[in-house]
């Protein structure tokens, strides 16, 4: 990936509960692998990787060429979750059969995430409580976990980076061009004419 927006991927997994399983389905920009989504339920309806998706959507508009790469799962490959998909203009893909690593960039996020936080802070009582831990790795992991593939910082440092070289040809542009024009003599008013 060069460049956010790019490439999401998704998947869920379970957490044991003194209730019961809750799942969790999370939504990873490949570029950084900065979540953009995620949600917790007590159920594994089809709906949560859909409200996940809608998180992401609402953290950011999807852009022109976005692909969207999952399993097979049912909650992805749902007609509701399909449709989403299309009417916010990704292009759904999803992976092949008995390919362990075809989502593996999903499944290493999550790995992490049960590693991190699942088996270090149980036994876990509730939803909520799973919800509220959730939220702070989330935060954790895009605003302060390092990350080695991407030279040793977090996700939101990442892309802001990718962000402020963006910025700096256009700036440097601009302002070579109002230079040349100030250079000719020529009138920064004028210079639209």
């Amino acid at each position: 990936m060069t460049a956010p927006n790019q490439l999401w991927v998704a998947d869920l997994t379970y957490v044991a509960t003194w209730r019961g399983f809750v799942y969790v389905a999370f939504v990873v920009d490949a570029y950084a692998r900065r979540i953009v989504g995620w949600r917790a339920s007590s159920s594994l309806r089809s709906d949560l990787a859909l409200d996940a998706l809608e998180q992401a959507l609402h953290a950011r508009p999807a852009s022109d060429r976005l692909i969207h790469h999952s399993d097979r799962g049912s909650q992805y490959l749902a007609i509701h979750y399909t449709e989403r998909l299309l009417e916010a203009g990704i292009e759904p893909s999803v992976g092949s059969v008995g390919d362990s690593y075809d989502n593996a960039l999903a499944e290493i996020v999550i790995g992490l995430f049960k590693s991190e936080l699942i088996y270090r802070r149980g036994p876990w009582r509730h939803l909520e409580h799973v919800e509220f831990a959730t939220l702070d790795w989330v935060d954790w992991w895009n605003h302060r976990r390092l990350l080695e593939p991407i030279g040793y910082m977090p996700p939101a440092e990442y892309e802001e980076l990718y962000h402020q070289h963006q910025l700096t040809p256009a700036l440097v542009a601009g302002l070579t061009s109002l230079s040349l024009r100030n250079s000719r003599g020529d009138s920064v008013r004028n210079s639209h004419v």
